[in-house]
């Protein structure tokens, strides 16, 4: 992944993490987990953002094995959200 400049600083990258908090930002939660799905310490909250992550690449797998989809992506979102302390996002 190659790192962005933003328009606000002058010739810095933005991170893998900025470029997360942005898509939570507006809203683009497949975005967000696939960007955090592949951080190697996601903690505590590993498991809901991975299964978020899976629900969103593979809902069918997920119904097939008894998970709620839409409970997982609810679950990965307040995971992301607690985990990097993203305050102004869309649901």
């Amino acid at each position: 992944m190659v790192a962005r400049r933003t328009p606000k600083s002058k010739g810095a990258k933005m991170t893998k993490l900025d470029t997360l908090k942005t898509a939570a930002a507006a809203g683009d939660w497949q975005k967000a987990f696939s960007i955090a799905a592949r951080f190697p310490r996601l903690g505590a909250h590993r498991n809901a953002i991975l299964d978020a992550h899976l629900a969103y690449t593979n809902p069918r797998f997920m119904t097939q094995i008894g998970r709620d989809v839409n409970a997982c992506i609810e679950a990965g979102k307040l995971a992301l959200i607690a985990a990097y302390g993203l305050d102004t996002v869309k649901h």
